[in-house]
């Protein structure tokens, strides 16, 4: 009697287009779906309840999205707070004379080579580059903010006032010491598309002694790691 009553109970709930799930929690009942399919196999449902289901499918898949992407995320967060760790140890072994290895390093990359311009000048449109070198000269040769120069390399659609206070803002270089320039003419007509786009920052200064020494460590240290 008591299978018979909870039957009804079932079939009811279905005929109102709940779902097994929904049914199993309204009844407190734990019987296993395919015995409640077995009992409604012949019933008919609510003309709604293909929308339902949808609807249901939709937020179960965007659930399951959000605790992928929050699972990621954490074993992302996981990985970069290791690689934190492992580069404050390296940090850690650095002194003023490593520091100029590293700069060195990046005046490789960005800046002007003896041959071709007789100073220091390196020039990027990444904020962190032209900090990072601003930085290690500071450092390394305790050269001072007014002892820069700067000028931008700018798109002809691009306004070169507001240019340079972005820059003299991001460097700490007085718009005094901005060189005027004109824009590529190469652009003229083209619109810039990447609207956080700066221009390139070029930033130099009086120092050939200071450039060839970068040269001459960057040099020396090819030399060195050819002989390991």
């Amino acid at each position: 009697m008591i299978k018979i009553a909870l039957r009804k109970k079932v079939r009811k709930l279905r005929s109102r287009g709940k779902t097994y799930a929904e049914i199993q929690e309204v009844l407190d009942t734990s019987l296993p779906k395919s015995t409640l399919s077995g009992w409604c196999r012949d019933m008919i449902l609510p003309n709604w309840y293909n929308a339902k289901i949808k609807e249901l499918n939709r937020k179960s898949l965007k659930k399951a999205q959000a605790m992928a992407w929050a699972s990621t995320k954490h074993k992302r967060e996981l990985f970069l707070g290791k690689v934190r760790q492992e580069a404050a140890q390296v940090l850690r072994k650095l002194d003023s004379e490593n520091l100029k290895i590293v700069l060195a390093m990046l005046y490789l990359g960005e800046g002007a080579k003896w041959k071709s311009h007789s100073g220091l000048m390196l020039g990027s449109s990444d904020s962190q580059i032209i900090l990072l070198y601003i930085s290690l000269l500071k450092k390394c040769y305790k050269i001072k903010l007014s002892q820069l120069k700067c000028r931008i390399s700018y798109r002809a659609d691009q306004k070169i006032n507001e240019l340079e206070k972005y820059w003299s803002r991001i460097t700490g270089i007085s718009t005094k010491n901005f060189y005027k320039t004109k824009p590529d003419p190469r652009t003229v007509g083209k619109e810039t598309k990447k609207t956080d786009y700066k221009g390139v920052c070029v930033i130099s200064c009086a120092g050939s002694h200071i450039q060839l020494e970068l040269e001459e460590i960057t040099n020396l240290l090819l030399e060195k790691l050819k002989g390991l």
